[in-house]
């Protein structure tokens, strides 16, 4: 991180319940990376958020609309 760049937030919602697959409801991060999240640097945090909003999507939990044309 540079001198200059902020930290990447915490994509937590205070909505802190696990799944089957052991993946929070609210944020969709997996237990590892909750409790990594403090030692990231903010290259593998953006990582982290990139699966968060596939896992987001393909749970139904963000719907994507068709490109507009």
């Amino acid at each position: 991180m540079t001198p200059s760049e902020r930290p990447v937030r915490s994509p937590c919602v205070n909505v802190c319940a696990l799944d089957d697959d052991d993946v929070c409801t609210g944020c969709q991060r997996t237990v590892a990376e909750i409790t990594r999240w403090s030692r990231m640097d903010n290259e593998e945090r953006r990582s982290v958020l990139a699966l968060c909003h596939e896992r987001a999507k393909s749970s139904g939990l963000v719907w994507m609309l068709p490109a507009r044309r």
